[in-house]
């Protein structure tokens, strides 16, 4: 008999690029009546121990996950990896290297920003980001702090958005790359939210990388392209996923239980991570 009740399998903490800690995400995703949370944040695995053990006490199951940064033919693509083993050694150490990247890369943003005539501080950066995975949205809010700028969304739009002046493209792996290290952790690879920017070809082409699934629910996905996106998963038997890309309200307009997906899809995917047990074994 299948289990019921809803999930939300994309949720970021303060660890990557959220503003609320993970205890707070997994109280939150009680509030809203959800059976299973995902805390799947950027290059990061942080948050993980804590969101599982106040899920324990709180009666909803918190799913292992990540979201790492890709890149094909011009575009940037998020994969996302469920039910890792996240202790496993290879995993931990390609995110410590991403982790480092991601420092010099904030480095070389304050750098810029300096010789623009901005002048950041990169310890106020480095506060705001805490012990969690640095990113543009930290450069963001220091920004905000040091009254350089009077909002987040004009430190991206004046600076440190894709193309501005202050840019600093991230490093990237290949998505065949990010689906070899997610299954090597005993996890399944999801390719999220295509419908943002992705084409067709470049979504086949990553489906041909060896992803175990897609995401078809997002707050960025209309009716029509949910449809495409599970008419994909039926044809290339992928696994169907889905959340609501939780940021803490960073983002406006995205909730915990507005964009959920049923309980048995997590059934499948736990389903499938037995068969890839098995092969290894």
């Amino acid at each position: 008999m299948t289990a019921k009740g809803k999930v939300d399998l994309h949720t970021h903490t303060n660890q990557s690029d959220g503003l609320l800690p993970p205890e707070k995400v997994v109280h939150l995703a009680a509030q809203a009546g959800l059976r299973a949370v995902a805390i799947t944040d950027h290059d990061e695995i942080g948050a993980l121990e804590a969101a599982v053990a106040v899920g324990g006490q709180l009666g909803v199951e918190v799913i292992s996950g990540v979201e790492l940064s890709v890149s094909h033919n011009g575009f940037d693509i998020h994969i996302l990896g469920y039910l890792l083993d996240f202790h496993h050694p290879r995993l931990l150490e390609f995110l410590s290297y991403f982790q480092s990247e991601r420092v010099r890369r904030v480095h070389r943003i304050v750098e810029k920003l300096n010789t623009l005539g901005f002048p950041l501080r990169l310890e106020t950066v480095l506060r705001k980001a805490g012990a969690g995975s640095i990113g543009r949205p930290h450069v963001a809010d220091a920004l905000v702090e040091e009254g350089l700028v009077a909002s987040y969304q004009e430190a991206f739009n004046r600076f440190i958005a894709d193309g501005k002046a202050a840019f600093v493209p991230k490093v990237r792996i290949s998505a065949s790359e990010a689906v070899a290290i997610i299954h090597e952790a005993n996890g399944l690879a999801c390719l999220a939210h295509p419908g943002q920017n992705l084409t067709e070809p470049v979504i086949l082409d990553v489906i041909n990388a060896g992803v175990d699934g897609i995401e078809v629910v997002h707050p960025k996905h209309t009716f029509s392209l949910r449809e495409l996106y599970r008419q994909l998963a039926k044809t290339y038997n992928l696994l169907e996923t889905g959340g609501s890309d939780f940021h803490g309200g960073r983002k406006g307009d995205e909730k915990l239980g507005d964009y959920v997906i049923e309980y048995e899809k997590v059934e499948k995917l736990k389903a499938r991570q037995e068969q890839l047990m098995a092969k290894k074994n």
